[in-house]
């Protein structure tokens, strides 16, 4: 007997099949890709459940439906770019307020509220048990990415006053930064291997990695600036500091479910005082000692 359901509802449960669908597919084709066999085999037991789902609603709607090949395309691509543990967990996120809508059709379909149970519990659990290799050494990524942003956001902001040319900034900065991150990958990968960890020289490539990544980015309005242009630079650089502490600290953030705002201020506090201090002992190098360049 075919199931009778309202204009609104049918809607909305026609959404709901399409997603479940979409989502399947992202599921199935980041598992192509991972090489944890836990992790895939966890990603293809997601991917069954989703195309569960949409038969459930496909026995209301009685349709045939086709997924969003743009967000396949989408998810997958971040989950290469990102990291899968980033792009799932970012994309069951938008599915926190599906919960009133639940509740809503429950009245016409009783298995509404199961379905609802299901995403809530069983699929957030499995995607907690994610063990992306890279997300091990998010420790390493913040050690080498926090110590470029204060050192060097403090070493650039006191050479801009003490030598007020782009170039002779751009030259020291990238000197200071090659020579912190030679130093900060052997400090790593030291570090590990005194505390036993299996693979001490990936803590320290991911190490120098994010601090080689963190030097370009904010040597680079200096490099491509006209040398009387130094405070521009100064400003772009600043700028950079806090695009790349939020852009980490947001990626974190959902990876890892942390509180983005604490992550963000903390990291963007010390880095911006560091800067200004390093600044204020430029200008006083540059009084006191007399030192015209």
């Amino acid at each position: 007997m075919e199931k009778q359901l309202s204009k609104k509802t049918k809607e909305i449960v026609l959404g709901f099949q399409i997603n479940e669908l979409t989502e399947a597919l992202v599921y199935e084709r980041i598992a192509r890709f991972v090489k944890d066999k836990k992790d895939k085999e966890t990603l293809l037991n997601i991917a069954k459940d989703e195309r569960r789902h949409a038969e459930v609603w496909k026995s209301y709607t009685n349709e045939d439906v086709k997924p969003r090949m743009g967000q396949v395309r989408k998810w997958t691509l971040i989950a290469r770019i990102l990291g899968y543990t980033f792009a799932l967990k970012k994309m069951e996120s938008g599915e926190k307020g599906a919960t009133k809508v639940y509740d809503e059709i429950s009245k016409e379909i009783p298995e509404a509220k199961k379905i609802s149970e299901d995403e809530d519990r069983h699929e957030r659990e499995l995607l907690n048990i994610l063990d992306e290799e890279r997300l091990k050494y998010v420790g390493s990524m913040v050690l080498g990415l926090s110590d470029a942003l204060v050192e060097l956001s403090g070493t650039l902001a006191g050479l801009t006053f003490a030598l007020q040319n782009n170039k002779l900034i751009a030259l020291s900065g990238l000197i200071t930064g090659i020579s912190a991150t030679l130093s900060m990958g052997s400090s790593e990968y030291l570090s590990a291997k005194s505390d036993g960890e299996e693979k001490p020289f990936k803590s320290a490539l991911y190490t120098g990695i994010a601090y080689v990544i963190t030097v370009t980015l904010m040597i680079l309005p200096y490099l491509l600036l006209p040398s009387s242009m130094f405070m521009v630079s100064l400003a772009i650089m600043l700028l950079t500091v806090v695009l790349i502490i939020a852009g980490f600290s947001y990626y974190v953030s959902v990876a890892k479910e942390l509180s983005f705002k604490k992550r963000f201020f903390e990291m963007a506090g010390i880095s911006l005082s560091v800067a200004a201090i390093s600044f204020i002992i430029g200008i006083l190098v540059k009084q006191f000692l007399g030192i015209d360049i």
